[in-house]
């Protein structure tokens, strides 16, 4: 693993880093202590430019190579999950539900990495725009902040992601070019009726027994209405109705995900529910009212700079540690705003844990803040080497 050098002398300290912060969990656009922390350590770093409050608790600094040259994007989510923690690590979250469980705390502490040792070098022409956002788990920070014009305001023109990988090897880096991750969104669905005694089903207009066969309906969308070719996922993870064994309810709530790649294959899913809960409301003689919530769209890597990234990920880890060519997979994540502004590539670097993220038991692994560090690092002074 060719880790910078200089990186590796400060480990200890992103170590450090990455533990306050896990101490330190924050949700949404509210990274305010986050925010404060990681602007202390830049002012240190000797950054040039240090532009905070965007989308709220979101910040963007901006450290200048050794020439004119375009700016190169590096962002880090900085929000923590809605968790109570069963880590039993010393460093565990003093915040009661609330913790660290997908990493963000390593990924802005593998940033602040990339940023020091790139602050004291400089080895590279252009600018690096550090981007730490808020708000990636289902606020949409990276939406917000594009909306704020950070890829205009600081002239990005290409922007680079790292996320923890548990079920990957230990240093390994995997990412691939085109779709990587499905657009995610979800759906309510309520059914009203009128209820009654369980014994006299004949005087009632039964909303449990039509969302039973809305479900089974709603099976058909993914087997009978796409082509096997693209990938679809529709599942129904909520139904909800009944308080007791002799009461036909007056109402019952269905909730799901629908997660896809294609803007064709999410309008016919809209046009499957909307048909699907019309016709069962006439079948059952109820009321079902449905609403379908886009949101993060798919994250789609740009083939050239997902290239270069790859290139680097080889000289940092060898090339039998770096999958350039992964299966694509049905997760979402809003770094997919900024792909969608400006060309760029998202990665996974693998950490070998047994426990997945959004568990109350995982932690992040401290062994790869500098690998992470050196890809960030070593990723500018490829892209734009000093002359």
């Amino acid at each position: 693993m060719a880790i910078i050098n200089r990186i590796g002398d400060f480990t200890a300290e992103m170590t450090e880093w990455r533990h306050w912060m896990h101490q330190h969990p924050e949700l949404g656009f509210e990274c305010h202590e986050t925010a404060a922390f990681v602007a202390e350590k830049l002012r240190a770093f000797g950054v040039d430019e240090l532009h905070e409050g965007i989308a709220e608790s979101g910040l963007v600094a901006i450290i200048n190579g050794q020439g004119e040259g375009p700016t190169i994007g590096l962002r880090a989510d900085m929000d923590a999950l809605p968790i109570t923690e069963e880590t039993g690590a010393d460093y565990a979250s003093l915040v009661e539900g609330k913790m660290h469980a997908c990493g963000h705390d390593g990924h802005t502490s593998m940033l602040l990495g990339a940023a020091k040792y790139l602050a004291e070098t400089r080895n590279f022409t252009g600018r690096v725009a550090l981007i730490f956002q808020p708000a990636e788990e289902g606020g949409g920070g990276a939406r917000v902040m594009c909306e704020e014009g950070i890829i205009e305001r600081f002239d990005i023109s290409s922007v680079y992601a790292l996320h923890n990988a548990t079920e990957l090897p230990l240093g390994m880096f995997a990412t691939t070019p085109g779709p990587m991750m499905a657009a995610v969104d979800d759906f309510d669905i309520h059914v009203r009726g009128s209820g009654g005694h369980g014994a006299a089903p004949q005087m009632t207009k039964d909303p449990l027994i039509a969302a039973v066969g809305l479900v089974q309906a709603i099976q058909t969308i993914v087997s009978r209405n796409h082509a096997t070719t693209d990938d679809l996922v529709v599942s129904v993870t909520q139904i909800h109705s009944g308080s007791a064994d002799n009461i036909i309810p007056d109402t019952a709530y269905i909730n799901g995900t629908v997660r896809s790649f294609d803007k064709g294959v999410q309008a016919m899913v809209i046009s499957r529910l909307e048909a699907l809960c019309k016709g069962h409301a006439l079948a059952y003689d109820v009321d079902i009212e449905l609403k379908y919530n886009k949101g993060y769209p798919p994250t789609i890597n740009h083939p050239a700079e997902t290239e270069k990234a790859v290139q680097v990920a080889q000289e940092i880890a060898g090339e039998d540690s770096v999958d350039g060519d992964t299966l694509r997979g049905m997760w979402s994540e809003d770094f997919a705003y900024m792909l969608e502004k400006c060309p760029g590539a998202y990665l996974n670097l693998g950490q070998d844990t047994p426990i997945s993220v959004h568990h109350p038991a995982y932690d992040f692994n401290d062994e790869i803040l500098p690998i992470g560090a050196s890809f960030f690092a070593r990723l500018v002074e490829r892209l734009e080497p000093a002359k």
